[in-house]
């Protein structure tokens, strides 16, 4: 579904990629996880082509994306939905109107029928009785789904989470751990996604990449990442108390 090819990028005098190589399997929840600055964000805007690689492919369902015209990426970006970090809801608009914006930019779907998917998502969400309020009326969670529900409404095969917990409290986390689950479960979609937050990660994540400077230091699954013998690794789970005790010894934590 994705694959990174040799993928390197630098920013000014920083190599944020170094030569990078993984690939994700349709139906997946691919999590890259790292410290600020390991280039997690980065290697997203790649897949959607807001940064292009200066060296090496990206290749998105079989396509080779790395020189694609503007209406062949038009094209290849409807594949995907996005959660940014900030839900990047309008505020001057209602939660109905803000999931039903992509299908009135983008297509020429009659407004009864959009009007029946806005509400089908909205359900799906938990958030049938929301469509009337503002952004602002609404908890960071709220808004987090609400740009959940937008990010969906196309239908896309895949969807990219950046930083879908960050500044939420650990029970709302785990609300949006769900339902990014049942995504994957309910609507088959692969998802990619970026965060901080561990716990998050290794409750989610079929396999879990880990970054640092700009290489990959860890490719693996939940049981098989807290296993892993890497330095860097070890001291990001410590970092996050994520030990042999409690849970995580269930996966064979050593």
């Amino acid at each position: 579904m994705i694959r990174f090819e040799n993928v390197t990028k630098a920013l000014g005098s920083k190599t944020v990629l170094n030569n990078i190589s993984f690939e994700v399997g349709a139906g997946e929840t691919f999590v890259i996880v790292g410290l600020s600055g390991a280039g997690k964000s980065v290697t997203l805007k790649h897949m959607i082509q807001l940064m292009r690689p200066d060296i090496g492919n990206i290749v998105i369902d079989g396509e080779l994306i790395n020189n694609l015209s503007r209406a062949a990426l038009r094209e290849m970006r409807y594949k995907f939905g996005v959660l940014f970090q900030s839900a990047a809801l309008l505020q001057w608009m209602n939660v109905t109107d803000n999931v039903a914006l992509p299908l009135r930019e983008h297509t020429k779907m009659g407004e009864k029928e959009i009007l029946r998917l806005v509400g089908e998502k909205l359900e799906l969400l938990n958030l049938a009785d929301a469509g009337d309020k503002f952004p602002a009326d609404l908890s960071g969670g709220m808004q987090k789904r609400v740009g959940l529900a937008r990010a969906i409404i196309m239908t896309p095969k895949i969807v990219l989470y950046d930083e879908p917990t960050s500044g939420l409290d650990p029970v709302t986390s785990r609300r949006i751990d769900d339902l990014i689950v049942n995504m994957r479960d309910e609507l088959g979609i692969t998802s990619v996604v970026v965060t901080h937050d561990l716990h998050s990660a290794l409750a989610i994540g079929t396999r879990i990449m880990m970054l640092h400077e700009g290489r990959i230091v860890e490719n693996a699954t939940p049981e098989e990442f807290i296993r892993s013998k890497d330095a860097t690794v070890q001291s990001f789970l410590e970092s996050q108390y994520i030990t042999k005790k409690g849970k995580w010894e269930s996966m064979g934590h050593e």
